[in-house]
Order: structure tokens, then sequence, then C-alpha cells
């Protein structure tokens, strides 16, 4: 394993980008009134897993329809909506989307080493019930082994409007327990910020060789550190992409109020990858 840098110690320890990365992929959704397809692509429907929605119990169903993403002045966004809507399961009382770079265009740009500097800023929905996220997951295999980042996710069944939680999901530590408070898994961290419903934030992960150190606004949250090569404690040697998403409800989304689903929209103002 190759040690970190000088310049990539510090900038793990201050989550400040390092000044030798250059930008590999961006968008700044500046350009059309829908998301790049190139840059793009939708999970769609719910996808039952184990009886549940998505696995986690959720409300809505994934579409790639205007009313629940698409561009405006400059920002990227994703709207849920109270709405049932064909082929849904029983359950479902919401529309909402789903976004990933998982496009030749991502894999072009970024390669095959994901080692680098994520970015997404966005102003994320402080609604009860809602559960907006932005994380990763590694490119191939099967939940948990393939690896998950969570960047960011918000937890409307949490009493504190204002925390953000970040984590970090493998074989060795799946989450399994999500009915319980994010705090009860050992790779799980959160950052409270008093300006989190009406500003934009910075989210940002720095992936070396050797550690994942996810944080906001320059500030570290949660620091994952490769202490064994096996795949259940480090799958992330391997390439991952970035998911956006507003799910409804949920094990950790909590109880919805149908008049509070228009509520929950993320704007994302650009996403960016140096390396």
């Amino acid at each position: 394993m190759t040690p970190p840098s000088a310049e990539e110690q510090k900038a793990a320890a201050t989550l400040i980008r390092p000044e030798a990365y250059a930008l590999v992929w961006s968008d700044e959704f500046e350009d059309g009134a829908s998301p790049d397809i190139s840059r793009w692509s939708f999970d769609l429907g719910s996808q039952l897993i184990g009886g549940t929605i998505w696995g986690n119990d959720e409300k809505q169903f994934y579409t790639s329809d205007a009313e629940n993403v698409y561009v405006a002045d400059g920002k990227l966004v994703i709207q849920a909506k109270y709405e049932t809507t064909a082929g849904a399961p029983s359950g479902v009382i919401a529309t909402s989307a789903r976004l990933k770079t998982d496009t030749s265009d991502y894999w072009q740009a970024v390669g095959s080493e994901p080692y680098g500097f994520y970015e997404v800023r966005a102003k994320i929905p402080c609604i009860r019930g809602a559960w907006p996220a932005i994380w990763m997951l590694g490119k191939d295999g099967i939940w948990p082994d393939r690896g998950e980042i969570d960047i960011t996710e918000w937890f409307g069944r949490y009493s504190d409007q204002y925390t953000v939680t970040s984590a970090v999901h493998n074989g060795a530590f799946s989450g399994g327990d999500l009915g319980n408070a994010p705090s009860s898994n050992p790779q799980t961290a959160q950052q409270r910020l008093n300006d989190l419903c009406t500003a934009y934030h910075n989210f940002q992960l720095h992936w070396t060789a050797s550690s994942l150190v996810i944080g906001v606004d320059n500030v570290p949250t949660l620091t994952y550190r490769k202490t064994s090569s096996s795949n259940a404690q480090w799958p992330f040697d391997q390439p991952a992409f970035l998911l956006l998403n507003v799910a409804v409800g949920g094990n950790l989304g909590g109880s919805v109020n149908p008049s509070d689903i228009a509520k929950m929209t993320m704007y994302v103002d650009y996403v960016r990858v140096w390396q």
C-alpha cells in the first residue's frame, strides 16, 4: 500500500483539496432544462427488495419526469411530489428522482482509479419525512460488499433538523441497524450546521488509497482508515459512482405528512471531482 503524501495527509486532516489535484469531471448545471444524459442516468421505479421499497420501506416511486428532476437557474432540482403513479406498489404515496453518474462519460473521465476529492454544493430539504442523500456506491458487486460512502444524509425521523450524517458501509460495517439512531453504527458520524435548512453547503469526500475523509465546508465529519486489505473492511480500491436523491419516508425518513412532500426539494449547484 502506497503511503499518502505529506500534502494528502494535510488535506485529510483539514479536508481541503490538495493543490496538485486537477478537475477531471464536473457538472455545473448551466445548460438545458434537464440533466445531461451523457453525465447522468436514473434509478427508476420502486424496486422491491426483501418486500420493502428499495429495502428501506420508502414511500416514493422514482422517475425521470421533468416535474421530479430538472435544471433551472444554474441548479439541478430534485422535487418530490405527493402523487401515485401507474405500476407503483401499495404504500407508495409520492414520486421523486434518483440520479447517478453510472455513465460512460463519468468512467472515461475519472478512469479506473477512484481516489480524489469529490465535492457537491447543494441545499437539502429539512422536512420531516424527507430523506435526501448525496452518496456513492462501488461500481460492481452486491451491497454491502461493493462498498457504500454516504457523503451526507439527512434523516427526517430525528428531531434535530440541523444535523447531517456521514457514513461508510461495507461487509464489516453494513449498517444493518437502520431502525436505530445513526450513532449506533461505529462508522457513522454527524455534523451540526445552524444554517443547514437555508443555505448551500459544500459536501465533500477526500478519498485516498489509505483513507476516506468525509465532511462539510472543509470540516471533517468522519474519517475511515484502511486497516486491512480484506474486501470486508476496504472495498474502496474499485471505482464508485455518485448518487443524488430525495427519498420519502422509510426507516430513516420517518412518518410523512402528505402536505409536506411538496417542500421536499434538493437544489444542487454543482458536482466536481478532482484527482
